[in-house]
């Protein structure tokens, strides 16, 4: 079984899960409709990215039981919506707006990221150094984490953060320092590394 089914199972479920919670909750209001609009969305682009501009480290077959531990590890992402509505919070008008900026530069970053690199490695392999990872070697964490941070300032809770600070400390560190790793098999990496972040943009280049 492939990886990406479980992950894109979780994704595409997102939506009809915070459905769910609203009528189960009865929870109809301006805050549960805004995260439904948010995560359900993001859910829906990510199906579409796998099919136009899939990332290859998804297309790796994994166990049955371990892509049914990964499908409920990811069940984390579902702490926000259930504390935003189960609690009927009210999410204050300026935290929503901040949270869809956060949500749209995210989506930007992630996606535009990503399908960067797929295309340019249609043509060229080796080592991306221009475009969106002029100044960041992993641009795309970065726009994922502004995602779910959006997502989270929707519950207006601390326990909203709970999942994406996990799966931040146990998968995406651990992942960026692997990267570089791999990527310093490449002669003019250490050049690169000088001048950008490992997750935050780089704020000067040398030379």
């Amino acid at each position: 079984m492939k990886l990406k089914y479980p992950v894109n199972l979780h994704k595409g479920m997102t939506a009809l899960v915070v459905v769910g919670l609203m009528f189960y909750f009865h929870n109809f209001s301006t805050s549960a409709w805004v995260y439904l609009a948010l995560h359900g969305s993001y859910g829906l682009l990510w199906l579409l990215k796998d099919k136009i501009f899939p990332d290859k480290q998804w297309e790796q077959n994994v166990s049955t039981p371990y892509a049914i531990f990964v499908f409920l590890v990811m069940g984390l992402y579902w702490i926000a919506p259930f504390i935003l509505i189960s609690s009927n919070t009210i999410t204050p008008p300026y935290l929503i707006g901040i949270s869809v900026a956060c949500c749209m530069i995210g989506v930007m970053l992630h996606f535009g990221s990503d399908a960067q690199k797929y295309f340019t490695l249609q043509y060229k392999s080796g080592l991306i150094t221009d475009g969106f990872f002029s100044r960041s070697r992993n641009i795309n964490y970065l726009g994922e984490l502004m995602i779910y941070g959006g997502f989270a300032l929707v519950s207006a809770s601390w326990l909203g953060f709970a999942g994406i600070t996990l799966f931040f400390v146990g998968a995406f560190i651990p992942n960026m320092i692997k990267k570089d790793k791999s990527l310093s098999r490449y002669a003019e990496f250490a050049g690169y590394k000088r001048n950008t972040g490992l997750l935050f943009p780089g704020l000067f280049k040398n030379g």
